[in-house]
């Protein structure tokens, strides 16, 4: 049997325990390596190695303008690398082409992605992002991003690996050859998901769908991506699940036995109010679907996500 490749994610070198950092140390994170190790292959990245930086090495930050800072040392303003960093990112976003996701150091001048401290030089210190993240996000503005600090976050975290297989599912999807019919089957398969993420972008996606095979495919799909990616960024609240759930219970109405129907509203129901985790009613769901087919669940993506997608957001 044909073994399936793992899915790959850039990371900041550091967090995988490499002592790159300016001071000679590691940020080592321990889910990254401990949990989604075992789920995705890493590819380590450190832009200010890269770029020729030494460890240890004087630190550096970012000044000026939030919009687009300055990277410079913070013992000498006139060590000025920011221009070396976004040629970096630059050229790593085309040769990073085939990663699925990127897991970057929060708060770091060349890597952070918000909340990234910048030094106004009249006192003041502003929000910006990292000068390598920035330059590398430019060129792949799809791609999903996450920092190592929220991933503590379990809803963002389910939310970035949610993203994660479903960009590595359209990149399988471009690699076979798009076309109309293809796109179709995509969207489709995404439907119960997309409504977690809230009524408004799905009908938006709808309509798109609709026309798309008035264009030209590669065009089209491109523009469908960045619809569907957008969409996924939204919030995907409890009462939103609860209203999919009970969709797809809808769908099972006729083929399940009043005790069971009750037990799966049940479970549902206390979902909504917090008193169970979301696991219970889609496992329950699963099996129920599993001795129950419906063609409209059967290839819904929502219930029937990759093994290592249903891992590591329902048990992990």
């Amino acid at each position: 049997m044909k073994s399936v490749a793992p899915i790959r994610l850039g990371i900041s070198s550091c967090l995988l325990g490499q002592k790159v950092r300016y001071d000679g140390n590691h940020k080592h994170d321990r889910f990254v390596t401990g949990t989604l190790g075992k789920y995705f292959e890493f590819v380590p990245v450190c832009p200010e190695v890269a770029i020729g930086l030494g460890v240890p090495r004087p630190p550096i930050r970012l000044v000026g303008n939030p919009a687009a800072p300055r990277a410079v040392g913070v013992a000498d303003p006139m060590f000025d690398v920011t221009r070396k960093l976004t040629a970096y990112g630059q050229r790593t976003a085309r040769t990073l082409d085939d990663i699925s996701g990127y897991i970057l150091k929060s708060r770091s001048p060349s890597c952070g992605v918000e909340r990234v401290k910048v030094y106004d030089g009249r006192g003041r210190v502003r929000n910006g992002r990292g000068v390598y993240a920035a330059a590398f996000l430019a060129r792949q503005p799809l791609l999903p991003v996450e920092e190592e600090a929220r991933l503590g976050d379990p809803e963002l975290r389910n939310n970035f690996i949610e993203r994660v297989f479903a960009y590595r599912r359209w990149q399988a999807l471009v690699e076979s050859g798009l076309t109309a019919p293809r796109l179709m089957e995509f969207h489709s398969a995404y439907r119960l998901a997309l409504l977690t993420h809230g009524e408004r972008p799905y009908r938006e996606l709808e309509r798109f769908i609709a026309r798309a095979s008035r264009g030209n495919t590669r065009r089209v799909g491109a523009d469908y991506m960045r619809l569907f990616m957008a969409a996924l960024k939204h919030r995907a609240t409890p009462t939103r699940h609860a209203h999919v759930l009970r969709r797809a219970a809808g769908y099972l109405k006729k083929y399940l036995r009043a005790n069971e129907e009750a037990a799966l509203l049940g479970v549902i129901g206390a979902y909504r109010r917090g008193a169970t985790s979301l696991a219970v009613p889609i496992s329950l769901l699963r099996r129920y679907a599993l001795h129950h087919p419906d063609p409209r669940l059967s290839t819904q993506t929502y219930l029937h996500p990759h093994s290592s997608e249903f891992t590591l957001r329902y048990r992990a």
